[in-house]
Formats: structure tokens, sequence, C-alpha cells
């Protein structure tokens, strides 16, 4: 369910640069192998998932302040230690000159240009906990210039570069140690309302922000500038400094904030976008009234407006994400991207004021477009089949992270004129060129109302036409999430057919980057027209000669496991094996079990016992778990226990009800994963278990 990237070095880590009091951590900093990048040998050109896991993930590409030259991460994963690093490069705004400029044992994550770009800001945890950092832009002289109690989880200097802004964790809600204090070992956890859990974590801290002086060299102590209400700020769970923005004159920070607590927080997902007057400290709610998500406020450069992502309704969680701009001295307010039935993601102000760059998924392609404020006129500067997923700006061209099916992030140099891109940094090179992949078709298939449904289809490497191959139908989970041109370490379409199957990858009802009315439509039909959608998509790729109709799967993972488990009843004999992970095996049971009631009531209509709802009663008659005594093909199920989103339950249920019934299954079940799988040899143990599954069935 949807809210909305080896080899070792010796260790250069110096004792110097660590506390006396934590010198244990130095010293076992300075045993750890570092990570970096692969040199692996790729055979007979076939992706495996060594080989997937192997990739160098770039990522949070940086401008310098005069535009010369490119800062960015590289996260390496290391198999046999069961980790990742993430590491520093710089390059030239062309691409020449690529250095590494870190060689750590200890992730640098958040950097930044600072003081005009002649150093580095980042942060590491090499002192013992997550601190705030500076470098030279060669990697030389690194300088911790915080030493707060706690970890710093992401920062932002004010524009002079006197003040430095950061976001930290405080405690939230009263611990059992606090009401019986002779109790200290006591594990147990008294709940008195909701949200107490929320995707992977036990809500008993909440990230605040903070405004610190900063003299050049040493950072004090910051100033919580929600003074200790007890609200999020940024927003659980995935918000970061993209929900907070300094103003040009460095005088206010505009925050995003949802500002409620427990059972009303649960219900409700309107939240504002808040000026905080840094000298007064009084704060001001720009968007009062504005029901739905406001999040990620930006600042144009003369600090005379501002630009946010804006969901009109509460509740919806996947409304479309608006443009708005304010003009903060009269209060206007300018929907910008009214005529644009499309989402707008990372909005970045052009120098001149009057136009936004931003990304927005249009038929499966994730592109660069400008929007002009005024006008309102939007411009699509990127084509072809990519996904453009964030950029800086340089001038006349936008230095921008871009991917697809058959490549990881790499960093391009995109001509704004007229969308040309170079690539600049290669960091996947070595591995790609060594590589066979599969090739990948977009195909408009008719479903059963008539309508076009662009579906992707990624065939395996070395294709014979004149073969019969084993199919895959890909469920995307969400559920409303895209099905667009996406590169991922577990759901990689192109690792699947690597295996020797056709892959099947519809862009079904409730997706993105078609309108709002294609999106909109699954809310409350969860079982009705986009799973004809699936039976649409393979049911016309079965024609095809080169596909062996005797020998078709399903798979997908959260509302893709759903969807597995609902057409494993539903399937009228199509299917000879399926797997989902971490799917809604019983809807009456996830709506009391998971933790955002605002996404279960708006997608399912309601509660299970409003008996006069006709949506929600539909919604559960639909329910996969209703559907059991149809079951009749081996099915496996993987699930995290750390899953707060939807439990493990669900999935031991599917494996139990699947077991009682004598049919074939089996059960990855992973005690220290959450919704995701996240360490590599977790990962790579799903992968093998997902070829080996099918490979009993289909092959």
């Amino acid at each position: 369910m949807k809210y909305k990237s080896i080899m070792t070095f010796i260790c250069g880590v110096s004792l110097m640069a660590c506390s006396p009091n934590n010198k244990k951590e130095a010293e076992d900093v300075a045993e750890t192998p570092i990570i970096g990048k692969s040199t692996i040998q790729v055979k007979d050109g076939i992706m495996t998932p060594e080989v997937l896991y192997n990739f160098g993930r770039i990522s949070d590409v940086q401008v310098s302040p005069d535009k010369s030259k490119i800062l960015y991460g590289v996260t390496y994963v290391s198999i046999e230690q069961n980790k990742t690093n993430r590491e520093l490069f710089v390059m030239n705004i062309d691409g020449s000159d690529k250095k590494q400029i870190t060689h750590t044992p200890k992730s640098e994550n958040n950097a930044v240009w600072v003081k005009g770009g002649q150093k580095i800001a980042f942060l590491n945890s090499e002192s013992g906990s997550s601190q705030i950092w500076e470098m030279n832009p060669d990697g030389t002289s690194r300088v911790q210039v915080s030493n707060i109690d706690g970890d710093i989880n992401g920062f932002s200097y004010s524009p002079d570069g006197r003040k430095i802004m950061y976001i930290k964790n405080i405690k939230f809600g009263e611990r059992t140690v606090d009401k019986y204090p002779d109790l200290p070992q006591a594990s147990g956890r008294i709940i008195e309302d909701l949200m107490y859990k929320h995707w992977s974590e036990w809500i008993e801290e909440i990230p605040h922000t903070f405004v610190a002086d900063y003299d050049g060299n040493k950072m004090s102590e910051g100033i919580d500038i929600l003074e200790g209400e007890p609200y999020e700020c940024p927003m659980l769970p995935f918000g970061g400094v993209e929900q907070l923005a300094w103003s040009p004159d460095g005088k206010t920070i505009a925050y995003t904030c949802r500002k409620k607590t427990g059972l009303e927080y649960s219900l409700s997902t309107n939240s504002d976008i808040y000026l905080y007057n840094i000298e007064t400290k009084e704060t001001k709610n720009l968007t009062e009234g504005m029901m739905g998500y406001d999040t990620n406020p930006t600042f144009s450069p003369d600090g005379k407006y501002i630009a946010w992502q804006s969901m009109e309704r509460d509740g919806y969680e996947s409304d479309k994400n608006r443009m708005f701009v304010m003009n903060l001295s009269t209060g206007e307010k300018i929907y910008v991207t009214e005529s644009f039935d499309y989402n707008t993601d990372y909005l970045a102000w052009n120098d001149d004021n009057q136009s936004i760059y931003f990304v927005a998924c249009v038929e499966a392609k994730t592109h660069l477009f400008q929007a002009y404020i005024h006008t309102k006129e939007i411009k699509q500067i990127t084509t072809g089949h990519y996904d453009y997923e964030s950029f800086g700006i340089a001038g006349d061209k936008l230095i921008a992270t871009r991917h697809s099916l058959s490549q990881p992030n790499e960093i391009y140099a995109v001509n704004i004129a007229n969308g040309d891109a170079t690539e600049l940094s290669f960091e996947n090179k070595e591995i790609l060129s060594q590589l066979t992949m599969g090739k990948v078709e977009e195909r408009w298939i008719t479903t059963t109302d008539n309508k076009k449904m662009l579906t992707w289809v990624v065939f395996p490497p070395n294709f014979d036409p004149n073969k019969k191959y084993p199919t895959l139908l890909y469920c995307q989970g969400g559920p409303q999430s895209t099905v667009s041109q996406f590169w991922s370490y577990r759901w990689n379409l192109q690792m699947m057919a690597a295996n020797g199957y056709i892959i099947v990858a519809p862009n079904r009802r409730g997706l993105p980057g078609f309108g709002q009315e294609w999106l909109e439509q699954i809310s409350g039909d969860y079982g009705g027209q986009n799973m004809k959608d699936y039976l649409s998509a393979i049911d016309t790729l079965a024609k095809e000669p080169y596909v062996d109709e005797t020998k078709l799967g399903c798979t997908g993972a959260s509302y893709g496991g759903f969807s597995t488990y609902w057409l494993a009843g539903n399937h009228n004999k199509r299917f000879k094996a399926f797997l989902a992970h971490a799917g809604i095996f019983n809807l009456e049971a996830q709506y009391l079990e998971t933790e955002e009631m605002w996404f279960a009531n708006w997608d399912l209509g309601g509660s299970f016992w409003d008996r006069n709802n006709s949506i929600a009663q539909r919604s559960y008659a639909n329910s996969p778990h209703r559907f059991i005594e149809k079951w009749d093909t081996p099915i496996m199920i993987t699930h995290g226990e750390l899953d707060y989103r939807i439990l493990a339950s669900q999935g031991m249920m599917a494996f139990n009800a699947a077991k009682l019934k004598g049919i074939p299954t089996r059960m990855l079940i992973y005690p220290n994963e959450n919704h995701w799988i996240s360490q590599p040899q977790n990962g790579i143990l799903f992968q093998r278990e997902f070829a080996r599954w099918f490979d009993t069935y289909l092959k």
C-alpha cells in the first residue's frame, strides 16, 4: 500500500576526528571494511540477483552555486557484510574530472554545497551519532560542526550561512516507565489512542525541526520551531528536508505539518504550510481551509512567491498533486496546473521568478516540465521511454537523474531548450556493458469497457520469437502507484525476464499518468474493473505465438499482493502459480489492523460494519479470503513481521488457508523486515526463492 538505490579499501578514518567518549566507536569504524564500487564479472550476459545488487545507486544530485560542479552520492552494497555504504563524488558540470571524495565505512548523507561552494556539508555518524560535518570539495579537512544530543536526520543552512535548520526526533507520548518507575524493564506498551504504529515503527518519537546559530565553525543547540507541540515536522513516515524551506532573506522558515494527533490524525490527511518568523517566533498558516495534503514549500529566488504541492480532498492521499503558488505580499493563490491532468513533483524555481521546473508522469513515462505561473502554460522538456527522478538547475541545463526499466539511475545534462540529454556519470557502465537486457515493448491493450491501456512487455534476453515462453503477470502495488519506466532492486522486471520469462506489466485502472478519472476509478472498487484490466492484459498476450498459455504465473506486492490473492480465487484456471508479497488477504481484518484510517476509509468506502454503505459492502464482498473455496493453484507467500501497514498475519492466514486446502504452498517470512525487504542478503534470498518457485511450476 502506497503513502507517495565489492571492493574493499584500506580504512582512512582518523581517530582524532572522534571525541574521547566515542573511542570504541572509532575503533570499530577503523576496523570495518569499506564497501565500494563493484568489479563483478557477469556470466553469459545474464542478470542475476548478485549482479542486480552490485549496481551503484546514484542519488541526491547537487549543483554548486557557481554552476561549475556536481555533487552526488552513490550507495554500494556488500552482500557478504549484509549492509550498504554511501560515498560522495564530485565532477565538473560537463561530467569531466569525476572524483570520489569520501572513502569511509560510515555513509555520508544529505550532502550539500555551503559557504558559496567552498565547503560541502553532510551527515555522518562516525562520532557515534548522526551529526553535521563539513569538508573541502576535494574531501579533505573533515570537521564536525554539530554536537547535539541524539541524531540529526536532515539539515539546511540559511542563505546567509549564519543559522542551520535541522531535524531531530523528540519523545512522543508517555512510556510505561513514566507511569511505573519501579518497572524499568517492563516491555509492555500501554496504548490509549490510534496511530500508535506507522508503517514500520512504534510511534514513541516524532521528528521536530530546530533552528540553531552557526558561527562558521560550530553549531549551537537549536530552538524547536514548534515549541514543544506534539506534531510531526516534517511528517512521518517519509518526510524530510524537502518539507522545509528557508526564505531568501533567511528570516522565515516554511514548514509542512499536520497539526493533529491520535484518532483525529489517523482519519485526516489535512496538512498545511506554515511560516515561522525566526525573530518573533510567530507562526502563520498559509493554507488554512485547503483540506488535503499541502506539502513541500519552496520560495522563489526573489522571495516574493512561495510554491507548494497541494491535494484538494481530506482523507484522499492519492488525490491529484497540484502546483500552487502564493503571492506573499497579497496572499493571492494561483492554481498553476489547473489544466494539467497529472501529478506534479519535485518543484524548483527558475531564476527568472516566473516559472517552475517539475517532474510529472504522463502515460507511464516521467519527464521534465516547465510551468509558467502567470499564464499557466505547461511546457514538456524531455521525451522518451525514461523516468526522470530529480534535478538541479545549471543555467540553460538541468542536471537530472534518470532511469528506465533497463538502467538504474545515472546523471544527465538536459538542454532546456530542446530536451536533448547527455549522460555524465556512467556509474554503472562496466556492469551494463556486460549485460544483455530484454527488449521492452509498449503495448496498448483494449479493456473490457473498450478503453486503451498501456502495458509494458519485457522479453527475456536473447528472445527467440519462434519459441514459446512462460509468462508472468506483474500486479502493481499502491494501489495508486505508477507502472512507469521504474527501476527496482526487488520488483525488477528485467531481473524477472532474465529468469527466462516474458513479463506483462499493465497500467490498470487506478494508476497515475493517464488522467484523474483513470486514477480514481479504483477507489471503492478493489475487486472490480482493475481486475478485469489485469485479465485483459494477460489474455491478450497469451494469444501471441511466443507465449505458452499453459504456463502463466502471477505476482505482486502490497496491493499487488491483494491482486494476486484475489486472482487466485477468480482466474478460471488461467494461471499455474502465484506469488504474493505483503498482500491483503482479509479486508475486514485489514481495516482494523492498519494505521492510516483515512486510507482504508477512502479506498474501501468505510467500515465493514456499516451495512447501509453500499460501497463499503461491495469492497468487503470482494475480499480475497471470501474466494478461498475456489483456490486450486500453487501459491507462495512472503511477508515481513515488522510490517505495521499490512500485518504479517495477513500472509500467515493466506498460507494456512492454502495448506488446509491441500494446495502446494510455501511461505518466506522475515522477522526483521517491514513492508519492504531492505537487507541485502534478504533481498538475494527473495530473488532466489522467487525464481525457484516459478521455475517449479512454469518450466
